[in-house]
Formats: structure tokens, sequence, C-alpha cells
């Protein structure tokens, strides 16, 4: 049995590290304000909607999953509604891991480590 091509490793890490972080985000959001982390922040008008926009983009992979099964569970979506909406939180997630994990190496080259 072959191993992994390092891409392949690399995209996986970038997708689970995507989709963490936007639990962890969506989470301490809730935590710290008593609301729910949802592209409704953006309906706020004003500076807090234009504050609302960096924590939007990171906590998005959260949002749609949570809003999908939410909606299949009580609104009986269609499945093929399900399998898109997760692939499209996958994706999502996949960008945000990679930007995560750039970011960090930045920060390790900036620090020398």
């Amino acid at each position: 049995m072959g191993e992994l091509p390092p891409g392949t490793i690399e995209a996986f890490q970038s997708l689970l590290l995507g989709i963490a972080a936007a639990g962890v985000l969506a989470t301490g959001f809730e935590a710290f304000t008593s609301r729910r982390a949802s592209f409704a922040l953006l309906e706020l008008g004003g500076p807090q909607a234009v504050a609302s926009v960096p924590l939007i983009v990171f906590t998005a992979p959260f949002i749609i999953l949570r809003n999908t099964v939410l909606g299949r569970r009580l609104e009986r979506r269609p499945i093929p509604f399900v399998a898109l909406a997760t692939v499209i939180a996958c994706l999502w997630g996949l960008a945000c891991g990679r930007v995560i994990l750039d970011l960090m190496a930045k920060v390790l080259v900036l620090l020398g480590a």
C-alpha cells in the first residue's frame, strides 16, 4: 500500500484546521457575546457589520454546517441540498485552513523558528 502524496496530507490538514478553527471561533464568539455567530451579523449595519466580516469569513464553515444540519432536521431539506452545502462548507474550511497555515508559517519565519 502506497503513501499519500504530501499535497494530499497538507490539504487534509488544511481542511481539518479550517473546520476546527471555525468551530472554536464561533463557540468563543457565542461564549463572549451570548449571541450566535451567524450571517445575520452582517445585517447590523455600520461599524458592527464591518467588524463582523473577519469573524464571518472564518466561522462560515461552522455556520453553514450548523444551519444545514438544523435545516435537514427541522425542515426536512432534501439530501442533495445537504450534500451541496457540506461540499461548500468543506471547500470554505479548506481555504480558511490554508490561510491559517500560511499565517502560522509566516509568524514562525518572523520569530526565527
